[in-house]
């Protein structure tokens, strides 16, 4: 099989600059760069299903290719592509409506629960699972550390069979 480079090249070409578009933080930028992505993956597939033949219909023959027909396969696949990115930029569209309802900047801050959790210190003590409060006199934590166990678990219940 021989590839059209022209179509790699486009393909890659997209592809690098949607991921581009897609580090920014304004929803626009974004949007631009998922439907580049897009068009670059649907380049990719038509890249991918060899050289250009007759309409795949059995049985019809051009008078250029002859009997030898295109993939069908590549063409279902960037038909469905195509719904498929139409429809996300269409959430992506939506997405950016709402955001521009309740405040008119296109620009994603980050959130504060990330960078919380991103300035956290790396010991044991600050993981979120930790029980700071493990004396239950003083509240202090003590040298046992969290008590997870069996040992700390309810003991089970009677049932009807035990009588």
């Amino acid at each position: 099989m021989v590839a059209n480079l022209f179509l790699l090249l486009a393909a890659g070409g997209l592809i690098a600059s949607g991921v581009y578009l897609l580090l920014d933080r304004a929803m626009t930028k974004m949007i631009m760069g998922l439907m580049l992505i897009g068009n670059g993956a649907n380049l990719l597939i038509l890249a991918s299903g060899g050289a250009a033949g007759s309409p795949p219909i059995r049985g019809r023959e051009s008078e250029i290719y002859g009997d030898r027909i295109a993939d069908p396969l590549a063409q279902a696949m960037i038909l469905t592509a195509i719904v498929i990115s139409m429809a996300m930029t269409a959430f992506m569209l939506s997405l950016a409506y709402r955001q521009y309802r309740y405040r008119t900047e296109d620009f994603i801050e980050d959130d504060t629960e990330d960078v919380a959790i991103s300035v956290r210190p790396a010991v044991a003590s600050a993981a979120p699972d930790h029980d700071a409060s493990d004396d239950p006199e003083t509240g202090r934590m003590t040298s046992e550390g969290d008590e997870f166990g069996p040992q700390s678990f309810e003991a089970p219940l009677k049932g009807a069979e035990d009588d």
